[in-house]
């Protein structure tokens, strides 16, 4: 039996080496800027220093970090030795972060000192009691951005083996997080897409990342950007304005945002006069963002919009780039493109048959980024994973030209009234967020006694908006239906999101639940 070696570690190495004197990673309000030789050599000098501290193939080490520009040079430095990397997302709620260490126990830990998530990193390297190495100083072990105290022997990359794996939680909008492990097919195949990318004499990327490492699509997009010999800016926070500002002082060329931080651009004055000539490909994704916004966006940025659509389990699924309003097809503004990459998709009814174009049903993709397994839940992996596809449990179909529509989760289906009608929160959202004085819309299913469920929706208007929960139902009944018009429109001052930057669900159902301890009221709500 052959021992497994990280290839596309490697292989990334000797792009790196290709590539020279190039800028690779810039921080923006972080400190640091890595050529792809000086990151080569920090890749290799971390590596060195965790080999002779005692870091062995096979081995999980904990993380605990928020967004540092070395994270990718990290990631890549303990695959290099065969690590697993178990990234935690320190603003999850500590009995997630226990339920996580259980399944996964760390034999090291690396947190950053740096940001508010030392506290929680700090505290678990406390409790848990194994070798620890930081990310900045005045931590509870050595510093690995600082040259060592003693020399350190060069890693020798003929010496590199083990298997690549790296475990995630999902930003779980709705019930705990759940455990997602990744294997090599994940980083061979987007080491393999940028290097398509630079084969086919692309523009070399500037891409602005604001998708955190602690998540997969973050570090598929990083080594994406990488490889493809772009330059990746990692900014230390995201606000609307520094968004805009950072694209003109660094021409930035390509970025990937949430629906809400979307909105919040568009809606931020800067945007009127802030020169983004330079943007080449907007993508969009986290969630769904509504046609209008959409239109606004397009209108503002041009032809460079790009829409995207994947998980956590498989981040990316479809894409639908230079999206542009098209009469002929005016519904296409709520596809999300067309099978990416590898992708295979297919739309499914629920005993797995495979539907027409214009039906709705379950749609399964199969691809090599897909992960391997739920961690600790071997029933959930098996009903999830089938033959080699994986059932995302998001519902939608696909139009006769292969566009993918989605209608909401399988989980978010709401059934309503005598006939036990299924309807769904992205088309009401959709219809609220067409009115001009909506900023953002949300909408959940909840009990009712009467008609078993119904849909309530959370609203954000704009500042000094008089629109009534009577007015933004209109429209709703007249492109839905009656049964479509929430039983309630509450008006919020905002939508609580995850650290993603998408509409937290999970925390607009509890808040419901608080506030409505027993049955749901049945009249439309009025402004607050």
């Amino acid at each position: 039996m052959v021992e497994a070696r990280p290839g596309y570690v490697l292989r990334a190495l000797e792009l790196f080496a290709g590539y020279g004197d190039r800028d690779a990673i810039v921080g923006i309000q972080w400190e640091g800027r890595w050529t792809y030789a000086q990151a080569r050599a920090l890749i290799l000098d971390m590596a060195a220093r965790l080999r002779d501290d005692g870091y062995r193939p096979g081995m999980t080490v904990g993380i605990v970090v928020a967004h540092p520009p070395e994270a990718p040079l990290l990631q890549l430095a303990l695959h290099l030795l065969g690590c697993r990397t178990a990234w935690i997302e320190s603003d999850s709620p500590r009995r997630d972060i226990d339920e996580y260490l259980a399944l996964v126990p760390p034999e090291r830990f690396i947190y950053d000192t740096r940001t508010r998530h030392a506290k929680v990193g700090r505290q678990l390297a406390e409790e848990l009691g194994v070798p620890v190495h930081c990310l900045g100083p005045d931590g509870l072990g050595p510093d690995l951005l600082v040259p060592a105290a003693s020399p350190v022997e060069p890693f020798d990359l003929a010496t590199a083996m083990g298997a690549v794996e790296s475990i995630y939680q999902t930003t779980g909008t709705t019930g705990r997080a759940k455990l997602i492990r990744h294997g090599a097919g994940m980083f061979e195949q987007m080491t393999a897409l940028g290097e398509e990318w630079e084969a086919r004499g692309r523009p070399h990327l500037r891409h602005l990342s604001l998708t955190p490492m602690w998540h997969a699509a973050g570090q598929a997009a990083a080594l994406l950007n990488l490889t493809s010999g772009g330059t990746l800016f990692i900014p230390f926070r995201f606000r609307s304005w520094e968004y805009l500002e950072a694209i003109e002082e660094h021409r930035v060329t390509s970025g990937y945002i949430a629906p809400l931080m979307l909105n919040a651009i568009l809606d931020d004055p800067l945007v009127e006069t802030a020169d983004h000539s330079s943007m080449q490909l907007l993508s969009l994704g986290g969630g769904a963002v509504t046609p209008a916004r959409l239109r606004q966006a397009i209108e503002r940025f041009g032809p460079v919009v790009r829409m995207t659509y994947g998980l956590s389990e498989l981040p990316y699924i479809s894409d639908y780039p230079n999206m542009t309003v098209d009469p002929d097809h005016p519904d296409r503004l709520r596809s999300c493109g067309k099978p990416y990459g590898d992708v295979r998709v297919e739309i499914r009814d629920e005993d797995g048959n495979r539907l027409p174009p214009g039906e709705v049903g379950e749609l399964w993709a199969s691809s090599k980024l897909c992960l391997l397994e739920y961690m600790g839940q071997p029933e959930l992996t098996a009903e999830r994973l089938v033959d080699g596809w994986l059932r995302t449990r998001d519902l939608g179909y696909a139009d006769e030209d292969g566009y993918l529509h989605l209608v909401g989760r399988v989980q978010d289906m709401i059934i309503t009234g005598m006939g036990a009608e299924h309807i769904f929160p992205r088309p009401i959202e959709e219809v609220l967020s067409a009115h001009p004085e909506v900023r953002a819309a949300a909408v959940i299913g909840v009990p009712d006694d009467t008609l078993g469920e119904v849909a309530y929706a959370y609203v954000v208007t704009a500042e000094g908006s008089a629109v009534t929960a009577e007015e933004l139902s209109e429209p709703i009944a007249e492109n839905l239906g009656g049964s479509w018009v929430p039983q309630t429109i509450e008006f919020v001052a905002d939508l609580p999101h995850t650290a993603n930057g998408k509409v937290d669900v999970k925390a607009l159902r509890a808040a419901w639940a608080a506030a409505h301890p027993t049955t749901a009221p049945d009249t439309i709500g009025s402004p607050t």
